[in-house]
């Protein structure tokens, strides 16, 4: 007799049978032996994740800021991992970088890597501002990376990336 909780399925299959049974089979899928190592790399999210910028988007930094390097940090961009309509996703960008006379933050810059235009926007500051922040929706062709990077005053590039996966294309 099936326990109380264990109600037996139309195939006289109680669910706790075909739940063991199914993630047994999933397990066996994801051994070492099931799938080489590029699949399981892909499967734990490994390897694609890599926010290292692309050779398009590296040619539009050395265009756009010359030799100075683009550091991670300092600034949070908030921005939804999945749209799912690329004709608008809101970004958030913000930093507590200074905002004084000799030091603020001058432009705050928004990248993304597959766009047709890669370089989305840029947006001025100046110290009497008090905080660089902006709030603004952006059109993306497909599952990119996002950028948002800080310019300083003083020359320094302070940047933050998101990968942000994209349904419905928003560039035509």
């Amino acid at each position: 007799m099936p326990n109380k909780g264990d109600a037996e399925g139309r195939w006289g299959t109680s669910r706790r049978s075909f739940l063991h049974s199914t993630l047994g089979a999933l397990g066996a899928l994801l051994s070492a032996r099931a799938l080489p190592a590029a699949a399981l790399d892909r499967v734990a999210g490994a390897g694609d994740d890599d926010d290292d910028p692309p050779e398009a988007v590296k040619r539009v930094f050395r265009a756009r800021f010359g030799d100075r390097p683009v550091r991670k940090g300092r600034v949070q961009l908030d921005v939804p991992e999945n749209a799912p309509d690329g004709r608008s996703v809101p970004v958030f960008v913000e930093t507590a970088l200074p905002m004084v006379s000799a030091d603020y933050v001058k432009a705050i810059h928004i990248v993304v890597d597959h766009n047709p235009d890669i370089y989305l926007a840029g947006f001025q500051f100046t110290a009497a501002v008090g905080a660089a922040s902006i709030d603004t929706r952006i059109k993306m062709r497909r599952t990119s990376y996002v950028r948002a990077i800080a310019e300083t005053s003083r020359g320094e590039l302070w940047s933050a990336a998101t990968k942000v996966f994209v349904t419905l294309n928003g560039c035509g």
